[in-house]
């Protein structure tokens, strides 16, 4: 099995750490653009994975599996874009041990689900999904690609999360409803409604927050 190299020194870094090397994964290391010659006072190493570089080093590492550790939906996907322009095409999948998904529901590649995640029957997450600790995803659920799913959060049966959307933590969708792409959905919200893209929802029930200009 392939090495894998992290790229984000962020807390969802140190949050798969462990897991990697649970499981027996060789980790390489990480790269972070923050670690250049402009910043030589930060720390070396995340969680003891060395870091090696900046993301644009990520050619060095042909034969990695690569893993995207940034927690916002839209930088992930941007660092995904990139490291793919890069050359990458080789993504690692981490599922903590105590992911329970017993009817075998397909999880797309460069996806994070941490402690606790439940997947019942014929759910589907996309690729580069990242769910946090205690996640529930029920029957019938679709989780689109680049989605985020913070600690707690609960989707009722028939939820549709679109790509790239953020769901804070402990926040629950009814059945059947739709969180559109690239929307955020606030921490604690009860969503009843559709979500549509692009909208921030908040409260409970959950209701659209006006942005001023």
């Amino acid at each position: 099995m392939a090495a894998v190299l992290l790229l984000g020194a962020s807390g969802l870094a140190r949050e798969v750490l462990p897991v990697l090397r649970g499981a027996g994964r060789d980790v390489l290391g990480v790269l972070d653009d923050r670690y250049d010659e402009r910043h030589l006072d930060l720390p070396r190493a995340v969680s003891g994975a060395p870091v090696l570089g900046t993301v644009d080093d990520v050619g060095l590492f042909p034969e990695a599996e690569v893993l995207v550790c940034v927690g916002p939906s839209e930088g992930r996907a941007a660092v995904v874009a990139r490291a793919e322009a890069l050359g990458v095409t080789r993504w690692a999948t981490v599922l903590d041990p105590t992911v329970r998904n017993p009817a075998g529901c397909p999880v797309g590649e460069g996806s994070v689900l941490l402690a606790g995640v439940t997947i019942t029957a014929d759910a589907e997450v996309g690729a580069h999904v990242v769910a946090m600790p205690g996640v529930t995803i029920t029957h019938d659920c679709r989780v689109d690609d680049f989605a985020t799913l913070a600690a707690g959060v609960a989707l009722g049966g028939g939820v549709h999360v679109g790509r790239g959307a953020y769901l804070g933590m402990n926040a629950t969708v009814r059945p059947g409803a739709e969180v559109g792409a690239g929307a955020t959905v606030g921490m604690g919200a009860v969503v009843l409604a559709d979500v549509p893209p692009r909208e921030t929802w908040a409260g409970v029930p959950a209701r659209r927050l006006e942005v001023s200009a």
